[in-house]
């Protein structure tokens, strides 16, 4: 049971019950009771074991502040926060206290005056680690008193003070992170000024607030994020402030397509709802999350694409959750018992990629939506041969290579696909036998049939163009090449329908 008196506090903390001690050496211990017990550091985090989780583990241990370099996307704000873990659960105050104030060592005149007025009687308050937390989004509009404090001369005025009393002070949010965390995030946006003013913590350890000789020795950990490209883009870190950040991590992107797909599975929404509510499953194929992360991938590589602003993890997760609902609309209006997505709903999904990166000159002159396009074709491709490299499709192609043709769009039922697909004798075992799926499954059987139709036109083997089918009433029917179809949808109400030939 947790003391609730300070003279309860006191005898506790002699009795070893209570620990006490700086926030860096209770972050240091606690990281070592975790390294014992071979617990996993930083829950939620993934791809970072072998390399960026061991260097903030080294900081940490060196009770050092530190920051954390990276494109967007790169999970160095659920990093920060994933210290709070390292904490103890709750930690001792004095309630009221504006700075957290250690019973035991007051730091502020109102926590020194309570204390004297109440003695070993006063009450204590606990606080819980995941409120020792205080993050700061620099942007160019923070001020010294948003950061450090200010005089309040309404205070004064009320309380018949001096301006120079104590009392006085509106604390800033570093002053309200002590005995805790303090982090910043995209510190070159902060002004220069401003990171002069975090000089004094990050080497004496106090700040003085107004001028006035009133020092508060803070005791919290610092750490920072920033964007290594926005040094020279939108602000720099001073060269003074750098040299006092004890040490510096690089993160980045998933190695593996594997680290990518168990991330975003982590994060993205494509759980729809109960089943036994009437929604239908969602079962999303290895496949299609293999080709959503390997566009992510192939973006990263594209010399049409900005590689200083980078390509966010939030891509394939934005566009994972839009490929399930394309799928979801689909599987509604046909009266499928089960949501399965197809390659065809990753081509509905390029709201959720045009805007998720940023063009070169050359893609500029493209569009982002041809690049897009260019991007899903590449992916493909490289998956496709992941799963029928070693297998035989020339009669597939040949029965095209005849003249055969199919015609079906992103709402095409499932049966009705499979119906159209039966006219290709190996079509269907092909796609079954390289995907694994269900043969009893109309819509996994249409998934897979779909994967091998755009594999191969994305190897060139087979060819597809695209036609705007409109609704009565409007504009006619108007065929259009894939390659130059204008951006944003046509006029007019009406489906895609894709031609195989």
């Amino acid at each position: 049971m947790l003391p609730t008196t300070l003279g309860e506090l006191r005898r506790a903390v002699a009795a070893g019950d209570v620990p006490r001690r700086p926030v860096r050496a209770e972050l240091r211990d606690n990281l070592i009771l975790k390294l014992r017990a071979g617990d996993d550091i930083f829950p939620g985090i993934i791809g970072y074991d072998d390399t960026v989780v061991p260097q903030v583990v080294n900081a940490i241990l060196s009770q050092h502040d530190f920051i954390l370099l990276g494109l967007r996307g790169q999970a160095k704000t659920r990093l920060l926060r994933a210290l709070t873990s390292l904490l103890d659960e709750f930690l001792p105050i004095v309630p009221g206290s504006e700075v957290n104030d250690d019973p035991l060592a007051p730091l502020s005149a109102y926590a020194r005056r309570r204390i004297a007025e109440e003695g070993d009687g006063m009450p204590i308050g606990w606080k819980h680690r995941d409120e020792r937390y205080v993050e700061k989004l620099a942007t160019p509009d923070v001020t010294i008193a948003d950061v450090i404090g200010d005089i309040d001369p309404i205070k004064a005025a009320r309380g018949g003070l001096q301006l120079g009393d104590e009392l006085t002070m509106h604390f800033g949010l570093l002053p309200r992170a002590n005995r805790g965390i303090f982090a910043i995030n995209e510190l070159p946006d902060l002004a220069g000024k401003i990171q002069v003013g975090l000089f004094n913590i990050l080497q004496e350890g106090d700040v003085q607030i107004k001028g006035y000789p009133i020092r508060l020795p803070l005791d919290l950990l610092m750490c920072f994020s920033a964007n290594p490209e926005d040094y020279t883009a939108r602000g720099k870190i001073i060269t003074p402030l750098k040299d006092r950040i004890g040490s510096e991590v690089r993160t980045h992107y998933p190695a593996s397509r594997e680290y990518a797909m168990e991330i975003t599975a982590q994060e993205a929404w494509t759980d729809r709802g109960d089943v036994a509510d009437g929604r239908a499953r969602v079962d999303v194929p290895i496949y299609i999350r293999e080709i959503v992360e390997e566009l992510a991938f192939q973006a990263r590589a594209d010399q049409k694409i900005d590689k200083r602003s980078g390509v966010s993890q939030r891509l394939p997760i934005s566009v994972i959750e839009n490929v399930v609902s394309n799928a979801e609309r689909r599987a509604i209006v046909g009266d499928e018992a089960v949501v399965v997505p197809r390659v065809t709903d990753i081509y509905a999904a390029l709201p959720a990629i045009t805007g998720k990166f940023e063009l070169e000159y050359e893609g500029e002159l493209k569009g982002a939506s041809t690049v897009a396009h260019d991007l899903i074709r590449n992916a493909v491709s490289n998956v496709f041969t992941g799963y029928f490299g070693s297998r035989d499709v020339r009669l597939i192609v040949d029965w095209f290579d005849t003249g055969g043709s199919l015609q079906f769009g992103d709402t095409t039922p499932a049966a009705q696909l499979l119906d159209d697909a039966r006219r290709i004798e190996t079509l269907a075992d092909t796609a079954m036998a390289a995907t694994s799926a269900d043969p009893q499954s109309a819509p996994h059987v249409a998934s897979a049939i779909d994967f091998v139709l755009e594999g191969l036109h994305a190897q060139k083997k087979i060819t597809r163009s695209d036609e705007w089918k409109y609704q009565a009433n409007e504009s006619p029917r108007r065929p259009q090449r894939e390659q130059n179809l204008p951006e944003g949808p046509l006029p007019g109400k009406g489906s895609k329908k894709k031609y195989y030939n």
